[in-house]
């Protein structure tokens, strides 16, 4: 063995003293990025489980919503027709109240009053016999009467 193999040995097994160090440094690097992937793994099966119940959840949220807002649209509908009804028998109230004040007024000998408007009756007015008439209910008849006997001092 010359001094040459010698020198060629000598810088291999300094090469393998140099590069041992690299590679275990590789080796713990890779074991790392390995254990990492696992986890990886682990996070994208969770990830997918999650997307699922999001998934569930958002559907069950659509049906409750489809539910409440058939419920909403009924109860709609039955507040426009009892508003409706409402207005109809506010109307009609308003129709009587001026028709029975304007009879009252004429028992009383007032003006009447113009159509659409309540006005106070004179408190010092004496109270006029009732007028006979035969096509005035007998309900309306009484309504006066009594009105007539709590104006009366």
């Amino acid at each position: 063995m010359g001094l040459l193999e010698w020198a060629i040995q000598a810088a291999l097994v300094l090469g393998l003293l140099v590069a041992l160090p690299m590679a275990l440094r590789l080796e713990r690097a890779l074991s790392a990025l390995r254990q990492d992937r696992e986890a990886m793994a682990s996070s994208m099966k969770a990830f997918a489980e999650a997307t699922r119940e999001a998934d569930g959840a958002i559907l069950r949220l659509r049906a409750a919503a489809d539910s409440i807002g058939r419920s909403i649209g009924g109860q709609t509908v039955a507040a426009k027709t009892l508003s409706d009804d409402l207005r109809f028998l506010t109307e009609r109230a308003e129709g009587l109240a001026d028709r029975l004040d304007n009879v009252i007024r004429a028992v009383r000998g007032a003006p009447p009053a113009q159509s659409g408007t309540l006005n106070p009756m004179p408190a010092a007015a004496p109270p006029a016999p009732e007028p006979a008439d035969a096509l005035r209910p007998r309900a309306e008849q009484d309504l006066l009467q009594a009105l007539i006997r709590k104006r009366a001092p």
